[in-house]
């Protein structure tokens, strides 16, 4: 309720269910937490990776559910492991980073197949892995607050060396920092936050929210420490009001606060001061004016 009541009045009247309450606060840990790493991510152009290890932890998903393990377990083994191969193939072999992605992705998601056609029912996991941020329990909300409260941990510990890797890992190599343990600690920082958001939001949400926000952030100012808060605000207000509107419009919660981080990266790429089209457009005009 202390975060409801921080709302406007017209805003709070569609979070007074306790329902409503746990899927406000999980929507603005996962928008908060993948606002912070989409940063990392939109940089080191590691876009697709976000949604290959969606996707890649099908098979511990199914075989979790075959053994009787909590789902988080299975999913972060396979998501770490599909995300340490991508890695290895990338700095080891000949192979690009986009085809290693390829490559681990579609194994992984092709096992994940093949595991569930082997039972009996797969409605319970499509429903684990598209999620529902309107149905979700606590124990999975306090998982995410777990989860982000990790990120937010190794972020504050390690930003030099976070922020240097990012930027030029060369550099940060000749400082004395270890990038190959930077390199794999953010791949599996991002396999964590996403396997502790998977299971309450769903896919599409995780990827999007991965993205969209770093991506608006990044059109927006050219500071990374800028860029962290406005993507962290970008991730946070799409979640609140894309679940106000799908209250108000009676339509998918996810898509809704996909829909308004996408509106708001539109907004930045034509407006923006100095990167927006528009803007630039009509800088270019008043020069020739």
């Amino acid at each position: 309720m202390v975060l409801v009541n921080l709302l406007p009045a017209g805003i709070a009247d569609a979070f007074q269910y306790a329902f409503m309450q746990r899927a406000l606060l999980t929507s603005v840990l996962v928008g908060a937490i993948c606002g912070l790493l989409s940063c990392y991510v939109v940089l080191k152009r590691w876009s697709l990776l976000g949604d290959a290890i969606s996707h890649a932890v099908l098979p511990g998903v199914a075989i979790a559910y075959l053994l009787g393990w909590p789902f988080f377990i299975g999913a972060f083994i396979t998501g770490a492991l599909t995300s340490l191969g991508i890695g290895a193939i990338e700095r080891h072999t000949r192979i690009k980073s986009d085809a290693a992605m390829g490559l681990m992705f579609t194994g992984a998601f092709a096992l994940g197949i093949v595991i569930i056609s082997k039972i009996a029912t797969s409605t319970h996991l499509m429903h684990i892995l598209f999620g529902n941020v309107l149905g979700v329990q606590p124990t999975n909300m306090l998982l995410t607050l777990a989860a982000s409260v990790i990120t937010l941990l190794v972020i504050w510990l390690a930003y030099r060396p976070l922020l240097l890797y990012t930027f030029d890992p060369q550099q940060a190599q000749a400082l004395g920092f270890n990038t190959s343990i930077v390199h794999y600690g953010l791949i599996l920082l991002l396999t964590l936050t996403i396997v502790a958001s998977l299971e309450t939001v769903g896919i599409i949400l995780v990827v999007a929210m991965l993205i969209t926000p770093g991506a608006t952030a990044h059109m927006l100012t050219d500071r990374f420490a800028t860029m962290l808060w406005l993507s962290v605000a970008v991730g946070v207000s799409s979640a609140v009001l894309g679940l106000w509107l799908s209250v108000v419009l009676d339509v998918a919660s996810g898509g809704s606060i996909v829909l308004v981080a996408t509106g708001l990266f539109f907004l930045a790429l034509l407006f923006s001061p100095k990167h927006g089209v528009i803007m630039r457009q009509w800088r270019r005009w008043r020069m020739m004016a």
